[in-house]
């Protein structure tokens, strides 16, 4: 053997012998995350998603977002009544400068961040609310669109280019929580194309869920917490130390349904999460950081993407995190986020959807004013309190 051979001979040993050191690494590592870890879906933030927005628009407080049938990712904002007016400097009369100005209200995005819908306002034969909020697109492509403006009473429908198509309720409605004929400042929309109906959280003036046909608006059913008849009784301000309310607090901001059929109730301010059958029939709860005042800590719910939508994610904007529990038993598996202005940061966190994929997209109302992406990596061992999901670097 020459000299040659046996020096080739040497480096591959070396080699073999990094790569041994290298797993043993790999696997001591692993081993003491799994350890103190949990198996649960991981995400980390994509922080190049969306890409810029043209026209030198900027959004104002991001209030809904959701996913369509072909992936494409709706969002809608407040813009300019939400936006300080050094943010929007162009739409000043006259302008003040060359940037910036208030996107339209309502945006969609496909799958590599490009903008590819943009429209909204008011505008012939509906009402525009007065303060837009929550968004929800059939698989057909329609869009619909709640309001929590003071004197907002009304659901609007659009086709997926922004053309007018229905409106179920009507402003300066000032309908109570038991009135089968308007809302009162609806928060959020859940839609149940099989059975042709609506879930409607109308949830900022009332405190109901209530349940609609989807076609003629006509008003099937409702009810408040622990599926009792609902009242505009006024709770006061939340107190963790007293006894658990009997009736929601406004907002209820969320009311959504799982395959098997169980509805989710985000009582936000009671910090609470309440469980239903479809006819109302209360199931169970779930208190989510009980002690958090103020805007409360339950805004929204998510199912993950398998078949049998084993996790539950819960966003929380108070505090600045999504929860990951298991569905069936309900106990808490992780969490991830903190506040902040960064990637995988939230200054109010307030609407979850999630794609066909399992990626997971947020938006943040209050100066939040964004959408972020947070992208699937499957199921893996992670700790109890993740942070922030920053990229690792791997695909």
């Amino acid at each position: 053997m020459n000299k040659r051979s046996l020096m080739m001979g040497a480096a591959f040993v070396g080699v073999l012998g990094a790569l041994a050191v290298a797993q043993s690494q790999f696997e001591k590592a692993a081993a003491a995350q799994a350890k103190g870890g949990v198996q649960a879906p991981r995400f980390e933030v994509d922080p190049l998603w969306p890409k810029p927005l043209p026209n030198h628009w900027v959004l104002g407080s991001t209030i809904g977002v959701d996913v369509d049938a072909q992936d494409n990712v709706w969002i809608i904002h407040r813009g300019r009544p939400t936006q300080d007016p050094k943010e929007i400097y162009a739409a000043q009369n006259p302008p003040m400068a060359e940037c910036c100005l208030p996107a339209p209200p309502v945006l969609a995005f496909d799958q590599t961040g490009k903008l590819i819908q943009s429209w909204g306002g008011p505008g012939q034969g509906y009402e525009w609310p007065q303060s837009n909020h929550g968004i929800t697109v059939e698989a057909n492509g329609t869009v619909w669109i709640g309001g929590n403006g003071a004197n907002d009473g009304h659901i609007l429908k659009f086709t997926r280019d922004g053309k007018f198509v229905k409106q179920f309720g009507f402003m300066y409605a000032n309908a109570g929580s038991t009135d089968p004929w308007a809302f009162k400042q609806v928060a959020k929309i859940f839609l149940d194309e099989s059975s042709k109906e609506a879930y409607v959280a109308d949830g900022y003036g009332n405190h109901r869920v209530a349940v609609i046909d989807m076609e003629s608006g006509k008003m099937k059913r409702f009810w408040g917490a622990y599926g009792k008849p609902p009242t505009d009784q006024n709770l006061g301000r939340y107190n963790p130390s007293a006894p658990v309310a009997q009736q929601f607090r406004n907002p209820v901001h969320c009311a959504e349904l799982s395959k098997d059929g169980f509805v989710y109730v985000c009582d936000r301010p009671n910090d609470r999460l309440q469980i239903f059958t479809k006819d109302g029939k209360f199931v169970k709860e779930v208190f989510i950081q009980k002690n958090t005042l103020g805007d409360g800590a339950v805004w929204e719910v998510e199912f993950s993407k398998d078949a049998a939508q084993k996790y539950l994610y819960v966003n929380d904007g108070a505090n600045h995190h999504i929860y990951i529990y298991d569905r069936a038993s309900m106990e808490l598996l992780t969490q991830f986020g903190d506040g902040g202005r960064q990637p995988g940061q939230w200054y109010a966190v307030h609407s979850i959807a999630v794609d066909s994929k399992g990626n997971l997209y947020t938006t943040e109302t209050y100066e939040g004013k964004r959408v972020q992406k947070f992208v699937y990596k499957g199921l893996a061992s992670v700790p109890k309190e993740q942070g922030v999901v920053w990229p690792t670097g791997t695909r």
